[in-house]
């Protein structure tokens, strides 16, 4: 199966570290693309490029206040990511229950009891 575009899902859009890192800082609001480079010491280009899969996928918002581009998450599409992800919180929480019982087999062994 061919691989999918970085601008059809959300999926293929946050494989990318440096989108994700985009992502982490609009989270906590809007900001123009010179905040973004200043923030995650990345060249112009290369957060722009990354802002335009963003916003290609719905990601990101933009809107112009004057002269600037000031861009804000929208988080809708990453909950397709989060129903996925969400599919495998019962196999964590059953494999830390898990580690949790080694390890209380190991403090008991270690106390002599």
């Amino acid at each position: 199966m061919a691989r999918a575009a970085t601008t059809t899902d959300a999926f293929n859009a946050v494989a990318e570290p440096r989108r994700r890192q985009i992502l982490d800082v609009l989270a906590g609001g809007e900001r123009p693309v010179n905040d973004l480079v200043d923030l995650l010491d990345l060249a112009q280009p290369l957060v722009s490029k990354h802002l335009r899969v963003l916003r290609e996928v719905g990601l990101v918002d933009v809107r112009d206040a004057g002269r600037q581009r000031v861009y804000r998450l929208n988080a809708v599409p990453l909950k397709a990511v989060h129903d996925w992800v969400k599919g495998y919180a019962q196999a964590w929480e059953e494999r830390f229950s898990a580690l949790d019982d080694v390890l209380e087999e190991l403090k008991a062994e270690e106390n002599g009891t």
